[in-house]
């Protein structure tokens, strides 16, 4: 059974996998780059931002030596921001500390920052061909569901049990291919919704399958209350320069610029923020006119946004603020919802007011 599993798919991947250009190679930067990079991203977006790093930081060295705004706006619009800003922290440590060379084991490369079981087994595994099982969340889906697992996938006894599965299967050759094949397996036909078992070559002993309960595996876990947050940007144009400022503290988009911002607990009117807006920059009587509002997911919060166009803007400019030329907000790296009003602002063939 152990060989007839492990044969199986990686016959099966060899057969039908997608061909992505970190899987042409070994080299540990580029592995490592797209793992990060596809961590809460599908593959098709994935692919594109993969190619741009790679042209704009071909070397560890050059991903190590860029500032962190430079790094942050290649990101922009991949979310999860994080994982830039520790992408950068281990490129340094790589390329100034250890002569650019990564660790050859999963208990070395777990140590690095932002890379954790997942990536460690996976750069372990393509590149070092470490025997190491690589689970992620294609392939709790599909062997959950070859075995019939029940208990929620956020359980370290649910993935316990899954590992144990693969290592006694793990081949003593091809073991980067079979893990391959496990993620490729789950990302093809093994899908969370109207997965293709007809094309599976594991749908005779898959319990799912045969007891027709593809929907109910994997099972999730506490699912996390929802925060709303209501965000009121002030669009403000000067001389056709735009005012900015850079979000910091440990909250979310951390590091990365944005319209002044006045976070509410709940929606406001018009003239509610207008009295805000004269309480916390001490303007008189300000004009604001609500131009654009966007409903915008994360994870675990939704945020209500309203730009709120701002007209008489008179006042000594916060010490956190900076004008940017309109030609150049696109070398910012803008939050997505930002930076989704911007390209509907320059679409639509608006033009700044200039005060």
């Amino acid at each position: 059974m152990h060989n007839k599993f492990s044969n199986s798919l990686i016959a099966w991947y060899q057969e039908y996998h997608r061909k992505l250009p970190w899987r042409e190679t070994k080299d540990a930067y580029k592995i490592w780059l797209s793992e990060i990079i596809l961590q809460q991203t599908r593959v098709q977006q994935g692919l594109s931002y993969y190619l741009k790093f790679i042209q704009v930081f071909p070397t560890v060295f050059d991903l190590a030596s860029a500032t962190e705004d430079e790094v942050l706006t290649q990101w922009q619009g991949l979310g999860y921001y994080s994982r830039a800003r520790n992408l950068h922290l281990t490129a340094k440590k790589i390329a100034f500390e250890m002569g650019g060379k990564f660790p050859n084991s999963k208990s070395e490369l777990i140590k690095l920052k932002g890379i954790g079981d997942y990536t460690s087994s996976a750069i372990a595994s393509f590149c070092f061909d470490e025997p190491t099982a690589v689970i992620d969340g294609n392939v709790f889906r599909f062997i959950g569901r070859m075995l019939g697992i029940f208990s929620p996938i956020d359980l370290p006894e649910t993935k316990a049990r899954i590992n144990i599965f693969l290592q006694e299967h793990f081949p003593k050759k091809n073991g980067n291919t079979f893990n391959q094949g496990l993620m490729e397996m789950g990302a093809l036909l093994c899908t969370p919704k109207n997965p293709n078992c007809e094309e599976c070559p594991f749908k005779m002993s898959c319990y799912a399958f045969q007891n027709n309960c593809q929907a109910d595996i994997p099972v999730k876990g506490k699912k996390i209350k929802v925060r709303i947050r209501h965000f009121n940007y002030l669009f403000i144009s000067q001389e056709n320069n735009i005012a900015l400022q850079k979000r910091k503290g440990q909250d979310i988009w951390k590091n990365l610029y944005e319209f002044p911002c006045i976070e509410t607990d709940q929606e406001v009117s018009q003239t509610d923020l207008q009295n805000i807006i004269n309480e916390k920059y001490k303007i008189k009587n300000p004009i604001i006119s609500s131009i654009a509002n966007y409903n915008h997911q994360l994870t675990h919060q939704k945020l209500k946004v309203t730009i709120w166009k701002l007209d008489n803007y008179i006042a000594e400019m916060p010490k956190n603020w900076i004008f940017a030329s309109s030609n150049d907000i696109n070398n910012f790296a803008l939050p997505r919802v930002l930076s989704r009003f911007w390209e509907d602002f320059s679409n639509n063939g608006l033009q700044l007011q200039i005060v």
